[in-house]
């Protein structure tokens, strides 16, 4: 199922993606790549969620699909289309957010997604909108969303008690 989304993202993204223009999305597909890596790295054996894998591979190959394919690629396509106006922009970010939950409703209902240490199915809807906001302000302003992400993570670290160490 994991192979699938991924594939079905680059396929999508071939379609609708602005890709004579995507180096101007670039920093903002490696900024969520290396959110998605590091928060890996950091919850490792505290996890929120959990992905469980397919039959071709482990957890870990999971991850680097979804960090390296999916999450890139399927941020490409929200910024390919991304509105002028502010009240596009939040419908825009609501309408994102709910096909990243219902893709994830999918994983959860056969199984591929799991929540541990506190985390509910809908707190990821939360995450969608915070996440794609702050894409959306990575893409014009990526120094006040690396500081808006680091006080995010904060939160997120003392919200759920994750054991931090060095």
């Amino acid at each position: 199922m994991h192979v699938a989304i991924a594939v079905l993202t680059i396929l999508v993204s071939f379609k609708w993606g602005n890709w004579n223009n995507w180096r101007e999305y670039h920093a903002s597909m490696f900024f969520i790549a290396t959110g998605g890596l590091l928060y890996e790295y950091m919850v490792k054996d505290y996890s929120l969620w959990k992905f469980h894998p397919d039959f071709l591979y482990g957890h870990s190959m999971v991850v680097i699909v979804y960090a390296l394919i999916t999450m890139p690629v399927s941020i490409f396509l929200f910024l390919s289309h991304f509105p002028k106006g502010w009240s596009e922009r939040l419908k825009y970010i609501l309408l994102w957010s709910g096909i990243y939950i219902a893709v994830e409703w999918v994983l959860h209902v056969f199984r591929r997604i799991t929540y541990d240490n506190g985390w509910k199915f809908w707190y990821s809807f939360l995450f969608d909108i915070v996440m794609f906001s702050v894409i959306a302000l990575h893409q014009r302003y990526p120094f006040r969303a690396y500081i808006l992400s680091l006080f995010i993570i904060v939160f997120l670290i003392a919200y759920f008690h994750v054991p931090f160490k060095f």
